[in-house]
């Protein structure tokens, strides 16, 4: 038998969001965060992770949901993604993180197909958990336009 897809489930607001496991580098407790001057609100700066860079998204900000102050459960998701010009790191800052599971069915549903602006293009597809609907999101399509920072030799 296969091996099923595990996420890892995370909270913001009342939401129960999950990203591919295999993306996940590491899950850090909040730490400050170097501001960076215009940057665009979704960007909260940068951290050092081990003597490199990583720039800081705010996942709630992201999602169009209103910013709240961080809790002893916030927590960075040090993420490894594909880019159009090689892999980059990325940190999500998300209210809560959850576990590492498998969703009750293997199969996911697709985002709902609705008319207007809305086109569900940074989901992956809904999942279901102890019967709560889980949002998988696309974490390429949904933080593709954050460019990597590097830094100078």
């Amino acid at each position: 038998m296969a091996e099923r897809a595990q996420y890892v489930t995370l909270g913001v607001a009342e939401e129960l969001f999950a990203a591919p496991v295999e993306k996940v580098q590491e899950i850090l407790d909040m730490r400050p965060i170097a501001r960076l001057p215009q940057a665009p609100e979704t960007l909260l700066g940068m951290i050092d992770v081990r003597g490199q860079g990583i720039p800081v998204v705010d996942l709630r900000l992201t999602l169009g949901l209103p910013p709240a102050a961080d809790t002893e459960n916030t927590r960075i998701i040090v993420l490894a993604l594909a880019g159009a010009d090689g892999d980059h790191r990325l940190g999500l800052r998300a209210d809560r993180v959850f576990e590492v599971t498998v969703l009750d069915e293997e199969a996911l549903d697709p985002p709902p197909a609705v008319g207007g602006a809305w086109s569900g293009r940074c989901i992956a597809g809904l999942g279901r958990r102890n019967g709560r609907f889980v949002t998988v999101l696309d974490l390429e399509r949904l933080l593709g336009d954050i460019e990597p920072i590097t830094q100078a030799a």
